[in-house]
């Protein structure tokens, strides 16, 4: 995770030292353990609020409009945790933002249930939040439809973006913004609406095609809430389990979704 394929124990045990924790002096907090001990559901309740709260206040940049993997960065200290040092500080995943693990950190904000917050994020980090402006893009400098496989922290190059159009993170920007926050799942065959929106979202649509079939789904939210979803119909008839049988059938398919 940290580096040239290590993980945190076999760092501990090559080097003597722990990374990633408030007593080290470089990399005191790392977004991956944060985010992931959340979607995981490895960690106890309460420390993942704890987690969650400690990644936002430290990692969470909304005046560059970035996510960053660690800090502090590598630089002076003794920790040797392999190639990642050998980037400058805020460059790439020495202290820049890392773009899987900031929609990974936006996932877990949708797993605790903060609709506004992970919607905010998502925007946050797209491309086109990092160039609506020309003096935005003039910063940005790579493309405005694509997303960046990093974001630099440094000082003297904060909020370029690099690596674009190389990046598998494109496919989790994508997931995350379907499955977490729209709340579309399809598994087995099923269909199921699990939003985590703004709270002033009062209503929304997806059109989702199913190999012959089309499902038109709407989805309110009365009492702007983020998350929750009371009665879901479909073509009028209420679904005890909230679930939706998909059918390879040519048919067109309305469904009903009212949050709680």
């Amino acid at each position: 995770m940290l580096g040239m394929g290590y993980g945190l124990e076999e760092l501990i045990q090559i080097t003597g030292e722990i990374i990633g924790s408030i007593e080290s002096p470089e990399c005191k907090i790392d977004s991956i353990s944060q985010s992931w001990s959340i979607i995981s559901d490895a960690a106890d309740n309460d420390k993942k609020y704890h987690s969650i709260n400690s990644l936002e206040s430290h990692l969470v940049d909304r005046q560059a409009g970035i996510i960053k993997l660690l800090t502090p960065a590598f630089s002076k200290s003794d920790l040797e945790p392999g190639y990642i040092k050998r980037y400058p500080e805020g460059i790439r995943e020495n202290g820049g933002q890392y773009t899987h693990a900031a929609i990974w950190a936006i996932i877990a904000f949708t797993k605790l249930g903060f609709g506004d917050k992970a919607v905010d994020l998502f925007e946050m980090i797209s491309p086109i939040g990092h160039s609506k402006t020309p003096e935005k893009s003039d910063v940005y400098k790579i493309e405005p439809y694509v997303i960046s496989a990093d974001i630099y922290s440094n000082p003297d190059m904060l909020g370029r973006g690099g690596w674009s159009w190389y990046t598998g993170s494109s496919s989790w920007y994508y997931k995350a913004g379907i499955e977490n926050i729209l709340g579309l799942q399809v598994n087995n065959g099923k269909l199921r609406i699990n939003p985590c929106i703004k709270s002033d979202w009062k209503e929304y649509e997806i059109k989702y095609k199913y190999k012959s079939s089309l499902y038109e789904i709407k989805i309110y939210n009365p009492n702007g809430n983020n998350t929750g979803v009371k009665e879901v119909k479909i073509n009028g008839v209420v679904q005890e389990d909230k679930e939706i049988v998909l059918r390879d059938d040519g048919g067109n398919y309305f469904i009903e979704v009212e949050m709680l």
